[in-house]
């Protein structure tokens, strides 16, 4: 184990977050809520810690292997949470710490659950940091590292692959630092003209901020009680269902239509699939949800919001979904596990793997009448190694498994029915936020007990990092001496 390698590269990443937390203590001295102590604290304490490890642990050995890139990674989203927390906690906010640490982990993993049930009066320092975590938690931290720290691109392919959503790592350029630079300014651009448009909807610069990294992060976090549902406006519910839609797109879409054109980036398979769910689920659930709302149009725009909001990952609410007829509740589960593409800010299993598991399902089907005959299953117009159907199986497998395993341990409490802790424990697995019964979007999390809110925890950690860097925590051979 290459420790102090370890050690330097979480130092650099102690550093990033302490400068993260600039822009909300600026706006915090602006504002004069008086919060703004309680983000410059962590930031002295970031730095008193991040600047030794960053510059008096210079390892000898600059080899960075998969252990240690998993390592990093994983410890690195436990400490960034862990530190994010102490703003909540300094402001008086969220004042008990297990509390502010489920917000944190919820804000940088982009899943918008939340313990706050009062919005009115909040000191805005404090707010814009909570919703900062979703933008830079929802490109990654590690790939913001990547993009302002050069010289471990050479070595970071570990750090990337650990942390990228999805099934294999894309590079759209040769080298990881370029690559990561190109995926923040696409996200910045997006992120700027959603801005822009709610402005002009008609909302304030700081709702409009707050509500565009909430979207561009696929996060959810609000600073309203009734979320998106609080302006009541068809342009800004338009405005957010289509850049929620566009969050959930492959960001290396985005580079193929910018060099290739807009012909290239629709021959996209992963990109189809992805179009084709979304849309034809907004309909059905338009239809299903049409004889509550009387009209189509607004049953349109209702049920659109909802299954962008779901389908993203996003968590963003225009109404109380709970109260919906049962089959859009359970088309609002299947999104949930379904989540959008392998390459954006959202969570769930994902689009390709879904795809891949549709496409090898066939194949079993057919195998069965045809045993001798060789079949390949493709996607994107490739062959899929064998070995990489076995890693998705895997990775379904699981999912599934540490769904099932959340929602009963978090059961153990005693609290709520199992429709309430199921989809509590899969929306946190699958970044969502919001869930069904008493974890739905007109509620919160604040009801959990600290066990509970501790387990909910590990799986956004888990879903995030699509499971098996925060999984190499709990690996013994993990920490055994190479």
């Amino acid at each position: 184990m290459n420790k102090r390698l370890v050690v330097h590269l979480l130092g650099s990443i102690l550093l990033i977050e302490a400068c993260c937390m600039l822009p909300s203590f600026v706006l915090a001295l602006l504002y004069g809520d008086g919060d703004a102590l309680a983000l410059l604290y962590p930031m002295l304490l970031l730095l008193a810690l991040g600047l030794p490890a960053r510059f008096l642990t210079s390892p000898r050995d600059s080899n960075l292997r998969a252990r240690e890139g998993f390592l990093v990674v994983a410890l690195a989203w436990v400490l960034l949470s862990g530190f994010g927390a102490l703003p909540f906690v300094f402001s008086g906010l969220i004042p008990n710490y297990i509390d502010a640490f489920f917000e944190s982990v919820s804000g940088f993993t982009t899943t918008g659950a939340t313990v706050l049930s009062e919005f009115d009066g909040l000191a805005r320092g404090v707010m814009f940091w909570r919703s900062f975590t979703h933008w830079i938690g929802g490109m990654g931290v590690l790939v913001l590292t990547l993009a302002l720290l050069p010289q471990l691109s050479g070595r970071a392919s570990h750090l990337m692959r650990a942390e990228s959503p999805g099934p294999s790592l894309s590079k759209i350029v040769p080298k990881l630092g370029d690559s990561a630079k190109i995926l923040y300014l696409i996200c910045l651009a997006l992120t700027l003209m959603e801005f822009l448009l709610l402005i002009l909807a008609g909302l304030s610069p700081y709702d409009a901020a707050i509500h565009a990294m909430g979207t561009a992060g696929t996060g959810g976090f609000s600073n309203y009680l009734d979320s998106v549902g609080a302006f009541q406006s068809p342009a800004v519910d338009a405005i957010i269902t289509v850049f929620m839609v566009i969050f959930g797109i492959n960001f290396a879409v985005f580079y193929r239509a910018l060099t290739g054109g807009v012909r290239d980036a629709l021959r996209s398979e992963e990109l189809r699939w992805y179009l084709a769910i979304v849309g034809g689920a907004m309909l059905v659930m338009s239809f299903i949800i049409l004889p509550r709302y009387g009209n189509f149009l607004t049953a349109l725009r209702y049920g659109s919001f909802q299954v962008a909001t779901i389908s993203s990952t996003t968590g963003y609410a225009t109404a109380d979904f709970t109260l919906w007829p049962v089959a859009a509740k359970m088309l609002i589960v299947v999104l949930m596990f379904v989540g959008s593409c392998a390459g954006s800010t959202a969570g769930g299993i994902k689009i390709v793997r879904v795809a891949i598991l549709c496409k090898l399902g066939r194949r079993s089907i057919r195998h069965t009448f045809q045993p001798r005959k060789v079949q390949v299953v493709r996607f994107e117009g490739k062959g899929i190694e064998e070995g990489m159907l076995s890693q998705i199986a895997t990775f379904f497998f699981v999912y599934i498994s540490l769904v099932f395993a959340g929602a009963f341990a978090i059961s153990c409490e005693g609290l709520y029915d199992v429709e309430t802790n199921f989809t509590a424990a899969l929306s946190c697995i699958s970044n969502v936020g919001p869930g069904l019964g008493a974890a739905g979007p007109v509620e919160n999390y604040a009801g959990y007990g600290p066990f509970a809110k501790l387990v909910l925890s590990l799986l956004m950690l888990s879903g995030r990092l699509e499971l098996f860097p925060i999984l190499t925590l709990f690996t013994p051979a993990v920490w055994r001496r190479a």
